[in-house]
């Protein structure tokens, strides 16, 4: 790498924006900041791109070792010097020192302070010399993850598009939760919380709170199996938990293994849409098997207990035991969980037990419970 009086001219500390006292860590850590900003390959269209990025190479070489870091740093600190005595004259004798300098150029003649720093320089130019015949590893080190960072961004997002061939763009999910207008805290859900809760499943593209309606955000995931994971899995604060919903890029056909019909959080029928369709559904499912349990003409039991006359009640449903008769009552509960009131004595559960009715066909075949 030939030496250039641009490069002797050039802040090499400003060129990576850290202090002049930044460890190596630091400087490979802006380097890889500032590189990839202005990647060649990720700038296409700035013809500039290659240039900046061809002088961030030269500055961690140089920053990086030791020898050579340490002769620019010479030269910096002479320039320094001799920059901040100029400004320290005032104008009359600014300008002789100008026109002295200039004649003593014209004679060859230089001065111990010029004559050191044109041995900085000499030594700056033999030291990047060396590195250039030596190679620099840890420049092709610092290109190689800068290169494998830019071909995974790649991958991801030719694995989204293949995850959701439908093309409605990266899968993006609704969050709500209980926020007060004046609330600074914001219901505990800040930008900095909910990246923490969501990154957990995968890589978060876009993370919107809503300026205009407190309590609401809108999170875009790189991939549709991420957001998938966050609506299966993630409730939020213990103390005001979350409402996730689908935006945008829900899969479809998804269904729950455990009860199918349901999609993956076990609520929602397909077809629908929210937590409200899905519990109006199950309480009109509920009704129907209620209202023939409770409606059948009953002989009366004497005993929380089944006796044996009331076996043919029993084998009406299709049973031959009392626990098969639980069985068909478990399944009356499952369908009725968020409404139970009408099983508050024991005369409601003898009914449900002893009815022969004939099941809607619907709930006759819940699934696992």
């Amino acid at each position: 790498m030939a030496v250039t009086k641009e490069l002797l001219q050039m802040d090499l500390y400003a060129l990576l924006g850290i202090e002049e006292k930044a460890a190596d860590k630091e400087v490979k850590k802006a380097y890889r900041q500032k590189a990839l900003s202005c990647h060649p390959d990720k700038n296409p269209d700035n013809p500039r791109a290659a240039e900046l990025f061809h002088q961030l190479s030269q500055a961690l070489e140089v920053l990086t070792d030791s020898a050579a870091r340490a002769a620019y740093d010479k030269v910096r600190k002479a320039k320094k010097q001799a920059a901040e005595r100029t400004q320290k004259l005032d104008e009359k004798r600014k300008k002789v020192k100008l026109d002295l300098e200039a004649r003593e150029q014209q004679a060859q003649a230089q001065g111990s302070e010029e004559e050191e720093e044109s041995r900085s320089s000499r030594t700056l130019e033999q030291e990047i010399e060396r590195l250039r015949e030596e190679g620099s590893r840890q420049l092709e080190e610092q290109q190689r993850l800068i290169r494998e960072q830019i071909r995974k961004e790649r991958e991801q997002r030719l694995r989204g598009k293949a995850e959701n061939p439908e093309g409605k763009g990266t899968p993006k999910l609704k969050l709500k939760w209980k926020c007060k207008k004046e609330d600074e805290l914001k219901g505990g859900y800040s930008r900095d919380v909910l990246l923490r809760l969501f990154q957990k499943y995968g890589e978060v593209l876009n993370l919107v709170l809503s300026s205009k309606k407190t309590g609401t955000a809108v999170v875009e995931f790189a991939t549709v199996k991420a957001a998938e994971l966050a609506v299966q899995n993630e409730v939020g604060l213990v103390n005001n938990p979350l409402k996730i919903s689908w935006l945008e890029g829900r899969p479809q056909g998804l269904e729950d293994p455990r009860h199918p019909g349901l999609s993956q959080r076990g609520s929602l029928p397909l077809g629908t849409s929210t937590q409200e369709e899905d519990r109006s559904h199950r309480f009109e499912l509920w009704k129907q098997c209620a209202s023939k349990l409770l409606s059948s003409p009953l002989p009366h039991l004497e005993s929380p207990g089944v006796s044996e006359p009331h076996g043919p009640a029993i084998l009406g449903f299709g049973f031959k035991s009392f626990g098969q008769a639980i069985g068909l009552l478990a399944l009356a509960v499952t369908l009725s969980l968020p409404t139970l009131t009408p099983f508050r004595s024991w005369a409601h559960w003898e009914i449900a037990l002893s009815a022969s009715v004939e099941l809607p066909q619907e709930a006759k075949s819940p699934g696992p419970l």
